[in-house]
């Protein structure tokens, strides 16, 4: 029989039959410490979402440094990105990279998304090109759009552009997670404060399970606005770990397994 769709959630198909049990796949267990509590999430149903690692927020020649915000905190993410998502990749969880990516003519964007970007109405918003280089700021497809160096996409990863501080808003984030059988979602990236925590909230809201994980994310913003970001999440929406607490947990679980 011919599997017909994504390899973590298809059919059997044949000429003279369809099988909609969408394949077994055996739970994968891990767990690992986090707050509030220690959790054990299935490797089978998880993914991540990185968001926003883009040249514009994080890059010393993006958008946020041309307009005087100190961006180094923001590649702090990179590294232990670099060693997280090779191994995730190895335990076949979905890498889903989000990331702004306007439209050219900014059809989609309401006045009070506009004025976040540009709100003296200066032209330095959405759209607008930068000194320099021209990479028009947050548009789909520039420079500013793609991932800062140090991190990149491999075949297989899922990109999806977004639109608002929550991906889930005018994008196929929720049907792409749902079709790649998705049912806990790590999240990583920045701002922290701001487009991370409107995506956590919003995947909660829809029926996720969500972990922060804390040293995979950065902002811009000052201190206390990550104390309220990681209080409200441990408080209302999910959980906050660290990504090596899940690496050595991932590798002494394969390590059994092989024993076995």
């Amino acid at each position: 029989m011919k599997h017909l769709g994504h390899p973590r959630n298809y059919w059997r198909v044949s000429p003279d039959s369809a099988d909609l049990c969408r394949g077994a796949h055996p739970p994968r267990p891990v767990s690992f410490g986090a707050e509030p509590q220690r959790l054990t999430i299935d490797l089978a149903r998880s993914a991540i979402v990185v968001v926003d690692m883009q040249n514009d927020f994080c890059s010393p020649d993006g958008w946020l440094a041309s307009i005087g915000v100190d961006t180094s905190p923001l590649l702090e993410p990179v590294a232990p990105l670099r060693r997280l998502l090779p191994a995730l990749r190895q335990a076949g969880l979905p890498v889903v990279w989000l990331n702004w990516g306007n439209r050219e003519d900014r059809m989609n964007l309401n006045p009070s998304v506009l004025h976040v970007y540009d709100p003296d109405g200066a032209g330095t918003g959405i759209g607008s090109p930068l000194p320099g280089s021209g990479s028009r700021v947050l548009e789909k497809g520039s420079w500013g759009a793609a991932l800062v160096e140090g991190l990149e996409a491999e075949p297989g990863d899922v990109l999806v552009d977004k639109y608002r501080m929550s991906g889930f808003w005018d994008t196929p984030l929720d049907s792409i997670l749902r079709n790649l059988g998705a049912q806990t979602l790590l999240f990583a990236g920045v701002n922290l404060d701001q487009c991370v925590m409107h995506t956590l909230q919003d995947a909660v809201c829809l029926g996720y399970d969500a972990v922060l994980l804390a040293d995979c994310c950065a902002t811009s913003s000052p201190a206390y606005c990550t104390e309220a970001a990681l209080y409200n999440i441990k408080q209302c929406y999910g959980f906050v770990a660290g990504s090596e607490a899940l690496l050595d947990e991932m590798a002494a679980t394969a390590g059994k397994g092989e024993e076995q």
